[in-house]
Order: C-alpha cells, then structure tokens, then sequence
C-alpha cells in the first residue's frame, strides 16, 4: 500500500487537473500551462470543455500580439493542455484544483471519487470561498492531503492566491502548494479555515452593507457606486462588484459566513435573495442591481432606475463669492478649490495670523502645482489673489455659501453656526464639512434651518473629486440644488444621501477597518496578509492597517463609535484591539507609531 501524504516528501507539482471549467477554472488552467505545468481540464459538460479550449486560444493569441508570449511559447502552452469529460483523467496529477458550483454535494462528490482515482500523495485542493474545507477534508479518505487553494478572477490578473489550511491539513501540503503558487508569480497569504477566508471574509460584509443600503432607498445605486470610487479609490463601486461577482454567488457566500459569525453584518441583505429568485443575479444574466447590454456583458445600458442627466427639479441660488471658515488642512483646501473654481473666497479663523498662515499653505499647495506643470503660473497667481485672508467671521456678511470646516466637535460647530446666522445675509446657504455629526444639529443652531446644508470634502481636498451632498429634513429645495451646481463648477462629482451618521463612504469604510481590526485581534491573520489580501485580491489602493495608520487610529475609533451609538449594531462596536491603542497613545503616522512603527520625522 502506497505511503500515506504525511509521510512522504513531496515532489514538485508537475501535473495538475483542474476540475471544473468555468471562468474561474479557465483562468486557472491557463496560469498552470504558461507556468510549464501539465494540465488535465476536466468538466461533465463538453461544451464548457471546449469553450475552455477557446478561451485558452483567444487569450494566448492576445498575449502574442501584445508581445508576451511568442508563437512557439503559445504552441506549447497550448500542448500541455488536454481536456476531459471523465474524472478519471485526473488519475496522473500530482495536485487537482476543484472549482466546481459552490455545493457540498457537489464537491463530496467529486472528492470521493477521486479518492478512488488519484495516488494517495495526490494534493486536493478545493477552490471555494464560501463552504468550509474542513468539512470537505473530513469526508475524504485522506484528509490531511485536503486544503484550499482560493485564487481570484481573473486568475491570470490577480497576483494573490489563499492558501487555506484546516486543523487536518499537513504541513508538506501547505508547503508544496505555496512554492508552486510562488512559481506561477502568485503571491500566496496563508490562512486558517474560515468563510471568506482574508479577502472575501473582509470584501463580502462591506458588499453587504452596500445592498443594504441601497435598499434601505438612503442612497441611489450610481451615487453608492461613486462615493466608493472618488472617495476611497476603489477600481469598482460596491452594487457593479456584486453584478460582477453574481448577487447569487455573493448569498452563498454570506450565508455561510452568517452560519458562522451570527454577525448580523454578515446576514444577506434581503434584496439578495430577491433578486437571485428572481434570477437578476448581474452580468451573467443581463441584470442585477444594474440592466446591461447582454448577457455576460459590462456595459451598463440605461434603465428605469438611472437618473436623468443633471435633472433638478428647482434652479438653485445664485453663488458668486464663497465664505470658508477655519485654517486647518480641510479648510485651506477647500478654500483652494473654490478659488480655482472661479469664486471670490473669504478665508476666515480665529486670528488674523491663523488665516495668513492657511493661506500661505495655499499658496505653497499652488506653487507644487505650478512645478509639476499642472497650472501656469499666472492661473496660480490669479487663483491666489481670489482669496481674502481675514481674522472675523464678520466678513462673511456678503457670501453667498459659507463652508465651515473647523473642528470636528458639534459644541464648536454649532457655536459657529450661531455666529454664521447672525453675520451672513438672508438667503446664504450655510454648509457644515462634518464627516460624523448630524447636520440638522449644526442647522438647529441657527434661525435658518431650511438653508443649511453638508458638503462632506474628502482629504486632501483638491485632488480628491468626491464631495457627499447631506440633506437633512429641514434643508430647502433649492439649497439642495445649489450645492449640485456648485460642485459642478469646481468640477467635483457630488452623491446625495440623507443626513445619518457615517453618510455613504465612512458607514461602509469603517466596519470594514473594524472588520479587519477583529481579525488580526482573533490572530486569524497578520497585518501583512490582510493588507496584501486586499490590495491584490481586491484591488484596493492601501490595505486596512496602511489606512488606519494614515487617519488615525483616534479618528478612527470616534467614527466607529458614532456609527455603533447610531445604529445600536453590535456587529459595529469598536474591537478592542483599536481601543487599547488608541489608549496607549498609539495613534498612527502622526505619532510615530499605530498598528506598525513609523521613523519619527
């Protein structure tokens, strides 16, 4: 009888099979064969073998007209392809991949008739994100030799690969199967046996709140899909990703995370399962939270849902000169932006020397401008000049829009905002930048409630695009409209939402950095891993720990705090691990240490 896996030293994986050949097989077989591996493609359905096939075709031809493959590198990535409709032709390999649906039937099934068919130091690897591999492994004949192999698609694009180990798992596995990932130019993240491992763990709860949020009618699904993009550099809005992904793939998968956290974050959002029933499960089908060209396309088309293009029901005020109120890094920047953007600006603080110091920053901001060829230096002067450094908020008697971004505490705001009502004239619309406290609290403050209005700017305020439009019960029509127009002109991209804590971008953002607090508070995984998992499995710009570290970690924990006391979610209360730091003092970048260590300045 053959020696069992535990027992033997591997050799290199020089054969592999791949079961299952949808997209993401597909994509897994040609990343085997350009890596120099032999591979077995094997699927019930010969249609979905030869589609395989020609997929593979299409894509190394592109590869040779692009120059990265030659036509006898592609000649022979596609000889060491062979297909199969029978399981049996696994019976060489020295690893299969299993991408079949995501069912246990489905994948016990195939498990144990390859225990039947392949060596007993064969590696099985299974490529879900949802089901549990222990489960899987503890129904094979030979569960130490079981483990998850989670690439994500498209697999020749994406670098990360989750090497996922169960408590049965043997280490000569896990070992064999990172080296291989490393050949093929992966970048493999170890981890333990949990739904949605790393990535998908952290992804699927944020794309949840996403469809939560759209359903609960707080937002539009456009105005979800942008915030995500300008505000936070996201490559996809939430509402396209799960259309990309499949609204029926994305149930699965947080059911099975629900099964096992009971977080009521991760409980599908009902509008998941009405639309998975109702087959709108996205670009597969033609239709999800957005109507597309075709089945399988991505080109979103106009439907009953999408907003008429720069519709306003009412015109709003007109805006000529603009009031900003405050001389920190937010108020400096948003004084800039209204200045390039044409309006006379009054930049007003506490002190003369406060508003002389903001904006000589603006004028530094504009110089750098200037040096990287982005602006002439007579736009620069000329933009400079529009804005009058003063020290009394009584020079604001004759803007037309006051902006306050001072500091982010409601007694300050709202004493301002006292000060505002009585200086400015009537009809001025008076805007808060708050990014956490009520709005209609700061337009309570005033005798003027109907003209006051949120314009959330993001940092650092002339490069970031997104500016998030709050409405609270009280602001007018034409305020609400004024701040549109406004945002047009100083060519930022504005989202409505209602006035509620967090507005679009921190009620998704924040869980999902708590999210990732949790887990490495759990020691599920490293700060390393979860930072890697989610800029090469998700695309993101900064992994969670990088983003917290550049906030702060006390900015951090204050929004989380306003979300948890607003929404009573114990699923959004801070981790621990965020307020014991905060605790310490360790509080980011800005302190020269956060969740990593930073050379002191």
């Amino acid at each position: 009888m053959a020696a069992p896996l535990s027992d033997t030293p591997l050799s290199p994986l020089k054969t592999v099979a791949v079961v299952g050949l949808g997209t993401m097989g597909t994509g897994i077989t040609e990343v085997l064969a350009r890596a120099g591996r032999e591979v077995v493609g094997i699927d019930v359905s010969e249609a979905a073998a030869a589609r395989a096939v020609g997929a593979l075709e299409t894509s190394t031809a592109r590869a040779v007209a692009r120059g990265k493959l030659t036509e006898k590198d592609r000649a022979e990535v596609l000889a060491r392809v062979r297909t199969s409709t029978d399981l049996a032709a696994a019976a060489g390999a020295d690893l299969v991949v299993e991408v079949a649906p995501e069912s246990y039937e489905v994948k016990h099934r195939i498990f144990r008739e390859l225990d039947g068919i392949v060596r007993p130091q064969t590696i099985l690897a299974t490529g879900t994100n949802a089901l549990s591999v222990t489960r899987l492994a503890a129904d094979s004949a030979h569960p130490e030799r079981v483990l998850g192999l989670h690439f994500f698609n498209p697999a020749p694009a994406m670098k990360l690969v989750e090497v996922v180990s169960s408590v049965l798992t043997a280490p000569q596995a896990v070992a064999a199967v990172t080296d291989l990932a490393l050949d093929l130019g992966k970048e493999p993240v170890a981890v333990g046996d949990r739904p949605g491992f790393v990535a998908d763990g952290l992804l699927f709860g944020y794309l949840n709140q996403a469809a939560a949020m759209y359903e609960a009618k707080y937002a539009s699904r456009e105005d979800i899909d942008a915030a995500m993009r300008f505000g936070c550099g996201l490559p996809m809005g939430p509402l396209a990703l799960l259309d990309l992904i499949g609204v029926d793939t994305a149930r699965t998968v947080l059911e099975a995370m629900y099964a096992e956290s009971r977080d009521r974050l991760h409980a599908p959002a009902p509008i998941l399962k009405q639309l998975s029933e109702a087959g709108l499960t996205g670009r597969k089908t033609g239709r999800g939270f957005y109507s597309y060209e075709a089945p399988g396309s991505g080109t979103v088309v106009p439907d009953a849902l999408t907003p008429p293009e720069g519709y306003s029901p009412v015109p709003g005020r007109p805006v000529r000169s603009v009031g900003v109120a405050g001389s920190g890094t937010m108020a400096s920047g948003i004084a800039e932006v209204f200045a390039k953007g044409g309006y006379e600006v009054v930049l007003a603080a506490r002190s003369p020397e406060k508003a002389q110091a903001a904006k000589a920053r603006i004028g530094t901001s504009l110089a750098r401008s200037v040096d990287k060829g982005r602006l002439s230096a007579e736009v620069a002067a000329q933009t400079l000049d529009r804005i009058t450094a003063t020290g009394s908020y009584d020079d604001f008697a004759d803007v037309d829009l006051a902006v306050e971004a001072v500091a982010e505490d409601l007694a300050v705001k709202q004493q301002l905002f006292g000060t505002l009502d009585k200086v400015c004239k009537p009809g001025a619309v008076l805007a808060t930048t708050t990014s956490s406290l009520p709005v209609v609290a700061c337009a309570r403050a005033t005798s003027r409630p109907q003209d006051v209005i949120g314009l959330h700017f993001f940092n650092p305020a002339p490069a970031m695009k997104l500016v998030e439009v709050v409405r609270t019960v009280l602001t007018a029509d034409d305020v609400h409209a004024t701040a549109g127009e406004v945002c047009a002109k100083i060519r930022k991209h504005p989202v409505d939402c209602g006035d509620r804590a967090g507005f679009i971008v921190n009620a998704l953002l924040f869980p999902y950095l708590n999210n990732a607090v949790k887990m490495v508070q759990e020691h599920y995984a490293s700060l390393d891993d979860i930072d890697a998992a989610m800029k090469l499995g998700g695309g993101y710009p900064m992994g969670p720990f990088e983003l917290l570290d550049v906030v702060g970690l006390d900015v951090s924990l204050a929004i989380e705090k306003v979300l948890h006391r607003e929404f009573r979610d114990p699923g959004l209360a801070p981790a621990p691990l965020l307020e014991h730091l905060v605790a310490a003092g360790c509080l980011g970048r800005k302190t020269g240490r956060g969740f990593r260590e930073y050379a002191r300045r």
